[in-house]
């Protein structure tokens, strides 16, 4: 049976492993769980799976959560340090971070320092610093396996094949809840629009990526790391259907995709089970009813998150910490009403103008760096 440690449990790739879990009782179990502030689903989450430790990284709430657990024998953490000692608990096998944001990169290089297998949702510790997590789990001899829908279906593709035979990554994407906006609208867009993703069901900040095609420009960034790839060698798709997860091109011409029903349970399931492979409940696609896959290529003009994205990827260094740290403060900006739709890209842009790069940035460095920019992008729209 694997032990696993879910950071980020509250949120929709926590709930939805828990929910793989709950359903494969003999081979899986809870180890730790950890959260941002969601203390009453936390403390029902540890009641019905019986982790060994739990940790709220909202101090705030550690009082609430150590009543909601009185007399449980779990042990109850908080703060920064609480989610890193719940990354790095001895009795798991794997951890799987998905916390949003950047604050999943200092408990996924806990993770990695004691050891464990990474099952990382997160894209924003690999495009901070990718360079650092790679080299690190290689010292560590363990092993990063991505759970993110198109990240795992490369991961997949790859398996078994010499990485000196692929030619080409096509990382699908749906095209986000704007693809048919005009962008004469995206200006008057509200947060509540802007959210809702015709295919994914996914956290406020990831689906405002989604509709600027920032997701994809992360991801083009974690797959440079993950598969050991240049960017020029990387292509994103757009694939309403959302069937097609992503593809690999090899130098012989053959393609090989990975396809699913749209369910993150999915590579969370393979994740988990991996080398292996585990009966699963979910519905088997129909490809009489599907009736046909479209492709489209993406409009970089109408979303300039994805061509800044592709050139601080060329860049390297510093600057994806940059372009990340300026879309987190922009986005979050937008969700709370004070900026516009509009200004996401410009801001973006505006901050990565002012930085000058750093080619091969410390860890301390990247974490100065990233409050930097933050600043300027609050700057910007204060």
């Amino acid at each position: 049976m694997k032990k696993i440690t879910i950071l980020g449990s509250t949120g929709s790739i926590g709930t939805s492993a828990l929910d793989v879990i709950a359903r494969h009782r003999k081979e899986f179990s809870v180890a730790a769980l950890a959260s941002y502030s969601n203390v009453e689903l936390l403390a029902h989450q540890a009641k019905k799976f019986r982790p060994k430790i739990v940790a709220v990284c909202d101090e705030s709430k550690f009082s609430e959560l150590k009543k909601a657990l009185s007399g449980s024998g779990i042990k109850i953490a908080c703060g920064c340090s609480g989610v890193e000692e719940a990354a790095r608990y001895d009795g798991a096998d794997i951890t799987l971070v998905a916390i949003a944001g950047s604050a999943g990169l200092i408990p996924t290089l806990a993770a990695i320092e004691q050891g464990k297998t990474v099952a990382l949702a997160n894209k924003e510790p690999l495009v901070m610093a990718g360079g650092i997590i790679t080299a690190r789990a290689k010292k560590k001899g363990t092993k990063i396996i991505p759970v993110d829908s198109e990240h795992s279906a490369i991961f997949q593709c790859l398996n078994g094949h010499s990485r000196a035979d692929l030619k080409k990554i096509y990382l699908t994407g749906s095209g986000g809840p704007l693809r048919k906006v005009d962008i004469k609208r995206f200006g008057a867009l509200s947060p509540e629009e802007v959210i809702n993703h015709p295919r994914w069901k996914m956290g406020k900040k990831i689906s405002v990526d989604s509709a600027t095609l920032m997701n994809k420009g992360l991801e083009i960034i974690e797959a440079k790391w993950l598969f050991e790839v240049g960017v020029e060698k990387i292509d994103v798709l757009i694939h309403p259907e959302a069937i097609i997860h992503s593809m690999v091109e090899y130098v012989d011409g053959s393609v090989i995709a990975q396809l699913s029903v749209t369910d993150m349970r999915l590579p969370i399931l393979y994740a988990f089970s991996y080398p292996g492979r585990i009966k699963s409940s979910l519905p088997s696609l129909d490809f009489v009813k599907l009736g046909k896959f479209t492709f489209e290529k993406p409009d970089f003009k109408k979303f300039p998150c994805l061509a800044m994205s592709y050139e601080a990827a060329r860049k390297g260094g510093s600057y994806p910490v940059v372009l990340n740290a300026a879309n987190e403060e922009a986005v979050l900006a937008f969700l709370e009403n004070e900026i516009k739709f509009t200004r996401i890209p410009a801001i973006i842009e505006k901050v990565l103008s002012l930085h000058k790069g750093k080619p091969d940035p410390s860890l301390n460095e990247i974490l100065t760096i990233d409050n930097w920019a933050r600043q300027q992008a609050r700057r910007l729209f204060n």
